[in-house]
């Protein structure tokens, strides 16, 4: 009977094990839970366009694009900060004064925010008026607290308070530019044409409506879910 031969190992040598190549981050993304957070706040739960939130901003506040991308960038920097801090005490606060105890660190960061913008753009801030103190009184900034960031991580918070703000400034821009183009003939203080017939209904809060239910309309109509009041 023939021996059985064996091959002897070399000493020293090793033997790699086959490893899985490695996946690009541009596919691991879209499958982590922040960014389907981020995605998800900015078009499901957009405030202004799903949830029809935050009106008195929304047709005060966007007369002219830059103005309605100021406040939305406001109300973002405010909301990111505020879901960040309640998320890091959440800990702390007792649950008995929780929603109060939420308003306060909500104030405190408006004022900030607020201040900032007396500080360093006075007349962005005067064209914004009061509507920037009032991000307080915005139900969705609280709401994102009390939902969200009292029972989540400060850094998957801060993600859903980016993903709603985003949102939030993508509407009021959005409205901005329209109600601008239409009601002066410029868009974002650049003037397009010499001759130019205003809308006065756009620059008054009537024409914010009418251009908020267009929008309304267009986001349902190419939303998964089927035509416009059929959706979800």
């Amino acid at each position: 009977m023939a021996e059985a031969k064996t091959m002897a190992i070399p000493t020293g040598a090793s033997v790699q094990a086959a490893s899985a190549p490695a996946i690009p981050l541009t596919q691991q993304l879209p499958q982590t839970k922040g960014w389907k957070e981020l995605v998800r706040d900015i078009w499901d739960d957009n405030p202004t366009f799903r949830m029809i939130l935050a009106m008195c901003p929304t047709m005060g506040a966007t007369n002219m694009a830059i103005n309605g991308m100021a406040q939305g960038l406001a109300t973002m920097v405010a909301t990111v900060a505020s879901s960040t801090t309640v998320a890091a005490l959440r800990n702390v606060i007792p649950a008995e004064v929780r929603l109060p105890a939420y308003m306060i660190i909500i104030a405190f960061w408006v004022t900030i925010v607020d201040i900032v913008l007396r500080a360093y753009m006075p007349p962005l801030s005067a064209a914004l008026g009061p509507y920037v103190p009032l991000i307080i009184t915005n139900c969705f900034v609280l709401g994102r607290a009390e939902a969200f960031a009292s029972q989540n991580s400060p850094g998957l918070s801060a993600l859903d308070a980016l993903g709603v703000g985003l949102g939030f400034t993508m509407s009021l821009t959005l409205l901005g530019i329209v109600r601008e183009f239409l009601g002066f003939g410029s868009l974002f203080g650049i003037q397009l044409f010499s001759g130019w017939t205003n809308w006065v209904i756009m620059i008054i809060p009537a024409g914010a409506f009418l251009v908020v239910g267009l929008y309304v309309g267009i986001v349902k109509h190419f939303s998964p879910g089927g035509q416009v009041g059929g959706g979800s």
